[in-house]
């Protein structure tokens, strides 16, 4: 993929939309290795058959991003440096106009938790997004819903909606 500037808007999930489980899917399960800088993410990524590492710097609708793909052994060698702090969901890929919203359902301790992440060219694009109606509170930017959050904090009982 390589490195860009990541712009996207997230949401809690209202309710699913008709059909979400026929649209194209991944199972993702990535951890997340110790940092010093709370502006700084290095998580490692196993999707469908792929493994990366991935390098997100900053905060809210705009942040850095480098992610390079890595070999399943070098993977393997890798993940226990991410100690317990690991998050497994399936995502979607939902149609909505020009965009492609992609859906995270949860599962272990995070099961019931439903994201919505939108990738955009330009903050103005972002801007002029119209959530479909069953997407529900935006939660660009809280702390509290980012994976890496997630991850390290254990199961979902620890987040109030």
């Amino acid at each position: 993929m390589g490195r860009h500037l990541e712009i996207e808007r997230k949401f809690l999930v209202k309710r699913l939309p008709a059909g979400w489980k026929r649209r194209p899917c991944s199972q993702i399960v990535q951890g997340y290795f110790p940092v010093a800088r709370k502006d700084l993410e290095i998580r490692l990524r196993h999707k469908d058959s792929e493994h990366f590492i991935t390098l997100k710097g900053g905060r809210g609708r705009r942040r850095l991003e480098e992610e390079i793909q890595i070999s399943k052994p070098k993977f393997r060698a890798l993940w226990p440096f991410t100690g317990m702090a690991h998050v497994s969901k399936r995502r979607y890929e939902i149609p909505c106009g020009s965009k492609t919203i992609e859906v995270d359902v949860y599962g272990g301790p995070h099961r019931g938790l439903i994201t919505a992440d939108v990738e955009f060219g330009s903050t103005r694009e972002s801007s002029q997004f119209q959530p479909p109606d069953w997407l529900g509170r935006e939660i660009t930017g809280k702390r509290k819903y980012a994976n890496e959050q997630l991850a390290r904090r254990g199961g979902l009982h620890r987040i109030r909606r």
